[in-house]
């Protein structure tokens, strides 16, 4: 993966070296964490029919992709403890850093998250006003160590990569990309940057209002209809993901042979049946929250072919 010219973004707060940390597991990760989604989700109770009569009665009047013609309203999210305007500031920030001004560690690792973080930011600038007709509101990508505390509550490095709609912040235990490497059998550098970009895709969903959307919804399905809602969360921002890869690489030929399979080989490694037959010898689909590795694969070649927003309807197919 090519990113000696893409500049750094300033957006990252490393809390690696900081006591601002600790606590226990709030939910969810990127996927290889203890299980849920990409952001912590509750899920309410409450039977509303098959899968797919549910995933129509979701958006009964609302259209999720219709937000892409510039509908529809912004903001919400997953998880959200308390309103904005009366949720302080995340405890885990650090105080004395000025906006635009990393914190932490300059090393290697650092450098490489903020390149692509910087990657992100380029190619959302440009595509979410051009095919959203949405301004672009920059995330923080949060580094820690250990523990961390959000506005979604708090987490521990079990829980792998997540994004916070509370904060709009995105945070990751560098040790993660270990064990993807190490436990999972995913290395490379664009199998990292994915992690990003598929959290990053989180964040486009927060911004065009599809993540309230989908809380409001969940909160009156059963536990089982709200994973299979919760698959498609997952894989539109796979997709999501795909589509920055497209655009980020015609913009700076970031793509090296090989990197495209690196990112699909993170991308099943981390599907739901391939994780439950490691870990149980036996898949349960009702439990599923992030689709299989053939859907994970299939929605970020997707995008990655496209570069189209619109392609990454996940809701509105019947065929995952």
């Amino acid at each position: 993966m090519r990113l000696d010219d893409t500049p750094e973004s300033q957006n990252v707060e490393d809390l690696r070296d900081s006591d601002a940390t600790g606590g226990g597991p709030m939910g969810g990760g990127f996927g290889g964490g203890s299980s849920g989604g990409g952001f912590p989700i509750p899920i309410g109770g409450g039977g509303i029919g098959l899968v797919i009569l549910v995933v129509a009665a979701l958006f009964f009047g609302f259209d999720p992709m219709a937000l892409l013609g510039g509908g529809g309203g912004g903001g919400g999210g997953q998880f959200q403890p308390a309103p904005p305007q009366m949720r302080p500031p995340p405890q885990g920030q650090q105080q004395g850093t000025r906006p635009g001004q990393p914190a932490g560690r300059d090393d290697e690792m650092r450098r490489f998250v903020a390149r692509v973080l910087g990657s992100t930011e380029e190619v959302w600038d440009q595509q979410l006003p051009r095919q959203a007709n949405r301004q672009y509101a920059k995330p923080t990508l949060v580094l820690f160590s250990g523990a961390v505390r959000s506005a979604c509550g708090m987490a521990d490095a079990a829980v792998g990569p997540f994004y916070c709609p509370g904060d709009q912040r995105l945070y990751i235990d560098l040790s993660f990309y270990d064990q993807l490497a190490r436990r999972f059998g995913a290395p490379g550098d664009f199998a990292q940057a994915y992690v990003i970009g598929h959290e990053i895709g989180h964040h486009i969903q927060n911004l065009l209002g599809i993540l309230r959307k989908v809380q409001e919804a969940q909160g009156r399905m059963s536990k089982t209809q709200a994973n299979a809602v919760q698959v498609r969360v997952e894989l539109q921002a796979d997709c999501f993901a795909g589509v920055w890869a497209f655009h980020a690489n015609q913009r700076r030929k970031i793509l090296e042979p090989g990197d495209v399979e690196e990112a699909l080989t993170a991308a099943a490694a981390i599907g739901d049946d391939r994780l439950q037959r490691q870990a149980r010898g036996y898949v349960q689909p009702e439990s599923f929250t992030h689709g299989t590795s053939a859907q994970r694969q299939r929605w970020f070649t997707r995008g990655l072919q496209s570069g189209d927003l619109r392609g990454c309807d996940t809701f509105n197919t019947q065929e995952l």
